[in-house]
């Protein structure tokens, strides 16, 4: 890999101690030291950061100079060089502004740092595609190890998944690395407070159905399929959940038309009948004026609906969404 500028300057500081850096550091500014900062997490993060790479990058500056001496740690290194630098209250909130950089520029960075048996936990569970795309992102050691601890069946899934992962969008590998990392979050969590993984039915399905509505419909598709087959009840629930009535805000105006065209008027009226202020808004904002008109006639005329009728008004409206949804015809607005 050919470092950059920022990056050379980044590796220097670490074969230096946090006290040498800070004092070099200052009178720089601030986001000059946030974005040298971004840069050493990056390569520690990344594993691009090794001493004999240091200690090039530090002769060119002083043949003198050390590498970095053993047993460095990174995030207290950039803890002790920030606060001596811009101060602790600074330091802390760009050591937050870091984590969300580095995750937006690569959003499988915290998955690398996985323990390959904890990734293997995670990923057999999980469609071959996803397996592939996780699998493609992992430096080549690592992958062979997670490979290795996978079930044959999804092995081979996801060697053949990863001769066409060109074919995945950027999008969809965000939203992989997103469920992949949350699990690895509640893993994690568990373990803290003495427990086990979460059974699928103690997962929260709604973010997995909300992650995975965004995915490409070949991929949703797939994903949903293996969810089903292992677990049908779940499946069908995740697929259910993918589509509410709250969800309307988020829908597309152009997908919302779609949905509503031929809608009966008096059906529509009961749905919005006391409904929230934003899904009334989003409604009508998305019908023509003469069916806003026709709505307000039909709920001059309402007195009192039963809840069911109500309820049932809505459901109406939400099973046409889904039967769009199940289609790929449906888009929602990023949440």
């Amino acid at each position: 890999m050919v470092l950059t500028g920022k990056q050379k300057a980044a590796m220097l500081l670490t074969s230096l101690d946090a006290v040498t850096a800070a004092e070099l550091l200052k009178g720089v500014k601030p986001e000059v030291v946030q974005e040298l900062a971004v840069e050493l997490a990056y390569l520690d993060a990344s594993g691009l950061r090794n001493g004999r790479q240091i200690i090039e990058v530090a002769s060119q500056f002083c043949n003198s100079l050390n590498t970095a001496k053993k047993g460095f740690h990174i995030n207290k290194f950039l803890d002790a060089m920030l606060k001596s630098t811009v101060g602790g209250e600074k330091a802390k909130q760009i050591q937050t502004e870091i984590g969300n950089l580095l995750q937006k520029r690569d959003p499988f960075i915290s998955i690398r740092s996985a323990d390959s048996k904890t990734l293997a936990s995670i990923l057999g569970t999980e469609h071959p595609q996803v397996v592939a795309v996780v699998l493609s992102e992992l430096p080549p050691r690592k992958s062979s190890e997670v490979l290795g601890l996978l079930e044959q069946d999804v092995r081979l899934g996801a060697i053949s998944g990863m001769t066409s992962i060109s074919s995945v969008s950027t999008e969809a590998k965000r939203r992989i690395a997103q469920m992949v990392y949350g699990r690895l979050e509640a893993l994690a969590a568990a373990a803290r407070h003495g427990g086990a993984e979460p059974t699928l039915d103690e997962q929260p399905l709604r973010k997995v159905a909300v992650i995975v509505r965004n995915l490409s419909k070949e991929i949703r598709d797939g994903l949903l399929a293996a969810l089903q087959g292992k677990d049908s009840q779940a499946g069908e629930k995740v697929a259910e959940l993918m589509v509410l009535w709250e969800d309307i805000p988020q829908i597309t105006d152009r997908s919302m038309q779609e949905a509503l065209r031929g809608v009966d008027s008096r059906k529509l009226a009961l749905a919005l009948f006391k409904a929230d202020e934003v899904i009334v808004k989003k409604i009508r904002s998305n019908i023509s004026e003469r069916a806003a008109a026709a709505i307000d006639e039909e709920t001059s005329l309402m007195s009192a609906p039963k809840k069911e009728d109500i309820e049932a008004a809505r459901e109406e409206l939400v099973l046409a969404m889904r039967e769009m949804n199940k289609k790929g015809e449906i888009s929602f607005v990023e949440e």
